[in-house]
């Protein structure tokens, strides 16, 4: 079989997660207008799609509050900086059990669980083009903490978003949420043009191996459009990998807070990284009027 890289890419930036990132670099953006200035820095040096978490400005911490999701939509409108949003989705999910002998009821230290439609009241307010959805459960880090998104929650939040003209990007962190992508698929909650982030090298999800990257998009079903990324060092060898393997790209302070050994990024440089790698390897850049264009996104911001 023949090479067959992808030769027109697209740069999703992820550009602060709700990691405890910040305890590590205090590159990593906190308030709302520290987010939305990273948000720019990264159009600015090639990214089409900007993904966006928003952290409580007192502690850091990541946060689904309305208000800071606002505020950060907001301040990328005034800059007249043009990019896709994609505003996530995932957080509402979270369970951390009492403990391994007790693990009912659940520790209030981590523990945040919100319905559907709570779980995208921001997404419903502020229409972005590309909301994410975290298509399954999984195992973070060796404490307790669980990341919850059971089927029954994916059918209602994908319902939803679909119903609100959004698109949602389906997270898949490990081989069996593919199959609950299918799932969905066939049940008509997603619908074409399918736009899916394959979350590598997390623990305990799917490896960064070639090898699992291959096994997941050789499973993908040919007319979906995937992005890949790896966390840490793997963030920029996985921007080649993405291409090479037919997909986009995804680089930024959620999933990497360095540039070079000893040098904390920022999410413009990782950017420009991207696009050199991408570049060197022959592939053109897209920009955000053209992922709007393939994706079929609706601008509602």
């Amino acid at each position: 079989m023949g090479l067959t890289p992808n030769r027109e890419v697209f740069i999703t930036c992820a550009v602060t997660g709700a990691g405890d990132t910040t305890g590590r670099s205090d590159k990593v953006p906190v308030t709302p207008r520290q987010i939305a200035d990273e948000c720019i820095a990264a159009a600015n040096a090639g990214a089409a799609i900007a993904h966006i978490h928003v952290r409580d400005p007192k502690t850091g911490k990541g946060s689904r509050d309305v208000a800071l999701y606002t505020e950060v939509v907001e301040h990328i409108k005034a800059s007249g900086v043009d990019m896709v949003l994609n505003l996530t989705a995932g957080m509402g999910g979270d369970l951390t059990l009492g403990s391994v002998e007790q693990p009912m009821p659940p520790s209030a230290i981590g523990t945040d669980m919100a319905g559907a439609t709570e779980r995208l009241e921001h997404v419903a307010k502020l229409r972005p083009e590309i909301c994410t959805l975290d298509c399954g459960t999984m195992n973070f880090g060796e404490g307790d903490y669980v990341m919850t998104n059971t089927p029954a929650m994916l059918k209602a939040m994908a319902a939803q978003i679909t119903a609100l003209g959004v698109r949602p990007e389906v997270e898949i962190f490990d081989t069996g949420h593919l199959l609950l992508a299918k799932w969905l698929y066939d049940q008509k909650l997603l619908e074409d043009p399918v736009m899916v982030q394959l979350c590598m090298g997390i623990p305990w999800g799917a490896p960064d191996d070639i090898h699992t990257l291959l096994a997941l998009t050789n499973n993908l079903p040919k007319n979906w459009t995937f992005s890949a990324f790896s966390i840490g060092r793997n963030q920029m060898p996985y921007a080649a990998m993405a291409m090479l393997a037919g997909g986009n790209i995804r680089v930024g302070l959620e999933d990497n807070i360095w540039l070079d050994k000893g040098v904390l990024a920022t999410n413009g440089p990782l950017v420009e990284r991207a696009v050199k790698v991408a570049e060197g390897i022959g592939a053109k850049i897209l920009g955000p009027n053209d992922v709007r264009e393939r994706m079929k996104l609706t601008k509602g911001w």
